[in-house]
């Protein structure tokens, strides 16, 4: 079979393991022809494509990012997309295409579905925000860099007696900031499923100063949001999916936190180092499995599919279903750690 290959979205650590998981199984087990499409679906509506061969993903393992660039395209915003998309298709003879994504290069791979092209998925977000799937790869990586940033503020902020804000990764889910902010040891955690009352967080801080300790530890994650008319927030400018482009909460904590309180407040946003550089070990592992099972799946021609982690096993959902609601952050799993704050 002729299969083509692409990541699109946000870079994330553990891509170039699933294209290499692909390639190599693609080739050793079935003897496929691979191509790689460039920059996600700009790629496919281009026609710019790059051979996949054993040599070109020799070595790719460790590293972060992905060999074949993305993007956040979308072909469905463009007049002629779908007839580019299938003139690609035809051009380049394929008989498949493995999209490697979040739920915006999926979403567009369910549709793609839906108009008769053979493709299957493979879920990828830091976030972790995918449904269908327990646990996307890029989250474990992410995860821990949050962690040893927060645990290295934890000593600049005990040393200066001062309130650290740290702005994490997640745009709709707060799983980055509950899980780093609980083994961080956070003393507040701001999260989008739950909108915060910015009062409360300085009660909170004022609570702790009470108590002699004269340092607190924030974690909002990028899209936490306050309480209707409680504070501000500007909006930013959007992409071909409709998404606003984030950040700011940080800079806006710490300007709030500080005038409320009076205590020295500063922000750090973590930003793209997230989801940058060597992914975990346990990134590596399911970004392998995944592949793996999307070039088998190619082979056994379920289009429509997804590979997705269900407890510990590697099975196919439906790709509509991995987009059709987002997995998100349960109010009621937030509230079990609140007793941890503070």
């Amino acid at each position: 079979m002729r299969v083509g290959v692409l990541t699109g979205g946000g870079d994330c650590p553990g891509l170039n393991a699933v294209i290499r998981a692909v390639v190599r199984k693609g080739i050793d087990a079935y003897g496929d022809e691979l191509i790689g499409f460039r920059d996600g679906w700009r790629g496919v509506i281009e026609d710019a494509v790059d051979e996949l061969t054993l040599e070109a993903v020799r070595g790719i393992l460790p590293r972060g990012g992905t060999i074949l660039g993305s993007s956040r395209t979308n072909p469905f915003k463009r007049e002629d997309g779908l007839a580019r998309v299938r003139e690609t298709f035809a051009g380049q003879r394929l008989d498949g295409l493995v999209a490697i994504g979040g739920e915006d290069t999926l979403g567009v791979a369910s549709r793609l579905h839906e108009a008769g092209l053979p493709v299957v998925g493979v879920p990828k977000t830091i976030d972790n925000d995918l449904g269908a799937t327990d646990r996307t790869f890029g989250f474990d990586t992410a995860l821990q860099i949050a962690t040893e940033a927060i645990d290295r503020l934890h000593t600049t902020a005990e040393s200066h007696n001062r309130i650290l804000v740290v702005e994490v990764m997640g745009r709709h889910a707060g799983w980055i900031a509950l899980h780093s902010g609980i083994a961080g040891g956070a003393d507040v955690i701001l999260i989008p499923e739950v909108p915060f009352d910015i009062e409360a967080v300085c009660e909170r801080i004022r609570h702790r100063h009470a108590r002699g300790r004269y340092f607190s530890i924030v974690v909002a994650a990028e899209g936490a949001i306050p309480q209707e008319g409680t504070m501000s927030l500007s909006a930013g400018e959007v992409d071909e999916f409709g998404h606003p482009r984030l950040g700011g909460i940080g800079q806006r904590l710490e300007q709030e936190i500080e005038r409320r309180t009076g205590f020295e407040t500063r922000a750090t946003v973590l930003g793209h180092v997230q989801r940058g550089g060597t992914p975990t070990a346990f990134d590596r592992m399911l970004a392998t499995r995944f592949g793996l099972a999307a070039i088998d799946a190619v082979h056994a021609q379920a289009w429509g599919m997804m590979a997705a982690l269900r407890g510990t096993e590697i099975v196919l959902v439906p790709l509509a279903d991995a987009v059709a609601e987002l997995h998100t952050v349960p109010p009621d799993e937030y509230a079990r750690y609140d007793v941890l704050s503070g």
